[in-house]
């Protein structure tokens, strides 16, 4: 759904994700989503009663859903899938953005955690279904390419730690260096697993 196609709810949830991607969960006001989403203030009230928890958590919920129908676009972009070339199209959508926009942005789920993971609110379970949303179909993808069943699981998660890591060191760096890194160390381990016999 394209920008202007959304609704001011839509929009609100999306603004929710790319300030909290950039400013983390404390420095996202909701005042400042509903300017960034060019919706009424008075609108968030009506939309969100459960205040910036709900609206925080449904971002959080929808980012977990972009990233995980990412992995069919990008199987859908590769001649041959192989789980290296998955991993480096993940990987590559960050790269493509830190190379052309700069390192200002990073994954809503990762700042949502780091702000939220040692309370007890519901943004904790959010972000913990945000992951298990994305890591899903990349398991499924996975399975899909020859890894056997009983490790597509924990190779997702080894996919997206050392993303969301990388990402990080990126940010921290100014540099894609740890992005690059991470395809190349992790690729052929993830083709390994693929392999007949494995």
């Amino acid at each position: 759904m394209t920008e202007a196609r959304r609704g001011p709810r839509e929009r609100m949830v999306f603004s929710a994700a790319q300030l909290i991607r950039r400013e983390g969960v404390a420095a996202t006001g909701m005042r400042e989503v509903a300017a960034h989403a060019g919706a009424p203030r008075g609108s968030l009230q009506h939309y969100f009663p459960g205040g910036k928890e709900q609206l925080v958590n449904e971002a959080v919920a929808w980012a977990g859903r972009y990233a995980g129908k990412r992995i069919a676009r990008f199987l859908a972009g590769l001649e041959e899938p192989a789980p290296s070339d998955l991993f480096a199209a993940m990987v590559a959508q960050w790269t493509d953005e830190y190379e052309t926009d700069g390192f200002a942005a990073g994954c809503p789920v990762a700042a949502a955690t780091v702000d939220c993971a040692s309370s007890d609110n519901s943004t904790r379970q959010a972000v913990a279904d945000a992951f298990t949303t994305w890591s899903t179909p990349l398991a499924d993808a996975l399975t899909g390419m020859g890894v056997p069943a009983a490790r597509a699981g924990s190779l997702a998660t080894l996919m997206i730690s050392a993303l969301e890591g990388a990402i990080i060191l990126a940010r921290a760096e100014g540099d894609v260096r740890p992005l690059k890194a991470v395809v190349r160390e992790l690729g052929p381990l993830l083709d390994a697993a693929a392999a007949p016999g494995s």
